[in-house]
């Protein structure tokens, strides 16, 4: 039998962006399957799902991205109940901000796992299904961060260009499968992303909790663009306008006059 319901998988789907995706997807009609670490967040949102969207399938599983036993299941699970899935999304994620010097390497451990290993195992076990249905799409959540690396936020850098590294890679070795990749580079916005901020540097929570508490965009913003772009087969997804402009910038101008602005775009943020 023709599968005609589009499904959807989202990692760290029970708050912020992920939680925006899926209620996007929903509203679009797609069958939504979300995994979390979060329990209690991840019930409250499948039920709130079905309330909202009672035609659209909705399942929640608790799902950690550092363990590759969690989203086998998932895949097994979506391969036996819904035939399959159409979409991943490597979204959860956490971040750790800090003076490289000074910021202990078990935050770096901690936020590669999660952040770069996390979008790895999802792409790593969902291949194989992709590969076996003929079809599919990831979308890997990177961010602006990727290519523009502001100060005491290496690690979380580090982990969004990597990603933005694989994302790239896997363009080439999967298009024989016609499995497409996206890969999303928004500038920082609105979000539970706070909530998971690892740091001993006063100034890097400082500075991260401005970037997050006080960017103009929401999640839902974001997520809407990010699905007409999937939709659209687009690689790399930058939903904000200052994404576009950062990224132009760094491409034109020599690095030393980008440091440059880099450096007067963070101490301006401190000092508001």
């Amino acid at each position: 039998m023709t599968q005609t319901r589009k499904r959807i998988f989202i990692t760290g789907g029970a708050s912020g962006l992920g939680r925006a995706l899926a209620f996007t997807y929903a509203k679009a009609g797609w069958d939504v399957y979300i995994g979390d670490v979060n329990e209690k967040r991840g019930v409250a949102t499948a039920r709130d799902l079905k309330t909202l969207h009672p035609n659209q399938r909705v399942e929640f599983r608790r799902c950690d991205v550092t363990l590759l036993e969690d989203l086998q299941a998932v895949s097994e699970w979506l391969k036996s109940n819904w035939g399959g899935v159409d979409t991943v999304v490597n979204n959860a994620g956490v971040v750790a901000a800090g003076a490289l010097a000074e910021q202990p390497l078990v935050d770096w451990e901690w936020i590669l796992n999660i952040n770069l290993l996390g979008v790895v195992r999802g792409c790593k076990v969902f291949t194989p299904l992709f590969r076996a249905q003929g079809h599919g799409q990831f979308i890997n959540i990177a961010s602006a961060a990727g290519f523009a690396h502001l100060p005491r936020m290496a690690a979380y850098n580090a982990t969004k260009a990597a990603v933005i590294a694989v994302s790239e890679t896997l363009v080439l070795e999967l298009k024989a499968d016609h499995i497409h990749v996206s890969v999303v580079c928004p500038t920082f916005f609105r979000t539970h992303l706070i909530e998971s901020l690892r740091t001993q540097d006063a100034v890097a929570r400082s500075q991260a909790l401005k970037l997050v508490t006080e960017a103009k965009l929401s999640a839902e913003m974001i997520a809407v663009v990010i699905h007409r772009q999937a939709e659209k087969k687009r690689f790399m997804i930058m939903p904000d306008p200052e994404a576009y402009s950062v990224r132009l910038l760094k491409g034109l101008l020599p690095l030393s006059l980008f440091f440059r602005l880099l450096e007067r775009a963070e101490k301006i943020k401190l000092e508001r």
